[in-house]
């Protein structure tokens, strides 16, 4: 599109899946909609992803454990009854042949991980699954097709979920650019430099080309750099939003040897701070590995050695072969995490003005579900009233007690050792957890002494997470 103003009924900041799925949806219901992002998404969360429809496979204790965790998993259904439509559509509207690259989930209990996390994980996706009355079946582990570990990290248990697939990223942002475009939908190539406020209202943004959009109502899910599109609203008003950080994440496509692929996702439960091992197929002979979870101030596009050394040692526990396939790209993508830890959906305190972001590791699978939900809202017709849980000026949610957030923190950090499979003496490990219990405890006091960050923030070493908390709380307190 030319670098020329223009006006519209919507703007979406965001060329992901989020925002592509509510243009399509507006677009579909004859809105002028334009989507505005860089068509090479540099920092991307949905073009890394595994893209895997995790619904109760993400399922953990802590996520069962609190009412808003229960929320998040309420949406996570929804989403899943609306996706085989939702393809199918997609597929009719554009050039795709199809979306989806995996049908089925096997999620594999083994030894590499600690009881507190895996064992835990996969009692609590049984009791998602068994309360949600969502088929699933239980394997012989010994039985799983194309899955051969190593002998010492041969699976204890496993189950098969058929109703939790995975989609291939890009056939499903080819498809949604595309259908997008022709269902009347603009595309803006371009970077957003400000949001344009006048008074009390958004009328449209500034794109660093020099030009400008207009429109009543302005999107923005612009993952993890959604915060910082932020900076025209007023400081104490800004502040009252949690701010977001980057969970990076980095993943490998690998050739396998003799291009063997699986037919289902083969995951763990979530665990270090992650979304657990996961292996996903694209293509004949290609595999989806990933993925790492490091949470971070700042948006990254390249991956650290350590992330790789670990995704590589994990592939004994898939098969032994893998170590002689051949990697054909490394992925780094950028989660959008809020400081609180739950998504942020909803008005932004300033008429016209939305957020539809801060979903972590859920907004690929949810966007279906969200476009609707939030084209309803923009349209003025009915919707669902328990996304307001979410709404993006609030004070901090919190799903643990201090007592749990820290204990969490020490067990995860631990994980990780065993994950990179350290080698350290028997006794070591009470003691390094002593110490990390002590060094959490007088890290969570020095933050704040009431409100609690979620788990994998106290964790983090990021001064500038710690300080971006502190701001964040001050501006809740002088609001309350």
């Amino acid at each position: 599109m030319p670098a020329t103003d223009q006006a519209f009924d919507v703007i979406v900041i965001g060329n992901g899946a989020l925002g592509l799925s509510l243009g399509l949806v507006l677009a579909r219901r004859g809105t002028k909609v334009a989507v505005v992002g860089e068509a090479r998404r540099p920092w991307a969360a949905s073009a890394a992803a595994g893209a895997m429809n995790g619904c109760f496979g993400e399922v953990t204790p802590d996520l069962m454990a609190s009412a808003h965790g229960r929320a998040k998993l309420a949406m996570d259904v929804r989403a899943t009854e609306m996706w085989n439509s939702w393809e199918q559509l997609l597929v009719e509207e554009s050039d795709e042949t199809a979306i989806r690259s995996a049908h089925g989930t096997v999620v594999i209990l083994n030894s590499i991980g600690v009881p507190q996390i895996d064992n835990g994980g996969y009692t609590a996706i049984r009791q998602a699954l068994d309360e949600y009355k969502e088929p699933y079946e239980d394997l012989d582990p010994e039985a799983i097709d194309w899955l051969e570990p190593a002998p010492t990290s041969r699976p204890l248990q496993a189950m098969f979920i058929p109703g939790e697939h995975a989609v291939n990223p890009p056939a499903l942002l080819r498809a949604l650019a595309t259908a997008f475009s022709r269902a009347g939908g603009v595309l803006v190539d371009e970077l957003i430099t400000e949001l344009r406020i006048s008074g009390d209202r958004i009328d449209g943004v500034s794109l660093a080309s020099g030009a400008a959009l207009s429109a009543p109502d302005v999107v923005v899910a612009a993952g993890a750099n959604s915060h910082n599109l932020l900076s025209a609203l007023p400081a104490e008003l800004r502040n009252r939003i949690p701010g977001m950080v980057a969970g990076n994440g980095v993943s490998l496509l690998v050739e396998t040897e003799g291009g063997s692929t699986p037919r289902s996702v083969i995951r763990t439960p979530n665990r270090s701070f992650a979304c657990g091992l996961h292996v996903v197929p694209r293509a004949q002979g290609q595999i989806y590995l990933g993925a790492t979870n490091v949470v971070s101030p700042k948006m990254r596009t390249t991956a650290a050695i350590d992330e790789l050394n670990l995704l590589l040692a994990c592939t004994r526990q898939l098969r032994t072969d893998l170590v002689s396939g051949r990697i054909e790209q490394i992925q780094v993508g950028n989660r959008p995490v809020p400081l609180d830890g739950f998504p942020l959906l909803g008005e932004a305190g300033v008429a016209g003005l939305w957020l539809m972001t801060g979903t972590y590791r859920d907004g690929l699978h949810q966007s279906p579900m969200l476009a609707h939900e939030f084209a309803a809202r923009l349209l003025g017709e009915p919707y669902n009233t328990e996304l307001d849980v979410f709404t993006p000026v609030r004070n901090p949610i919190e799903a643990m007690s201090r007592e749990q957030t820290v204990e969490t923190a020490v067990i995860h950090t631990l994980a990780t050792g065993y994950e990179f499979n350290w080698v350290v003496p028997d006794d070591w490990p009470p003691l390094i957890e002593e110490q990390l219990r002590d060094m959490f405890s007088k890290l969570l006091d020095e933050i704040d002494p009431e409100f609690t960050p979620p788990p994998e923030m106290l964790a983090s070493m990021e001064p500038e997470i710690h300080d971006a908390l502190r701001t964040y709380y001050a501006a809740c307190r002088a609001a309350s």
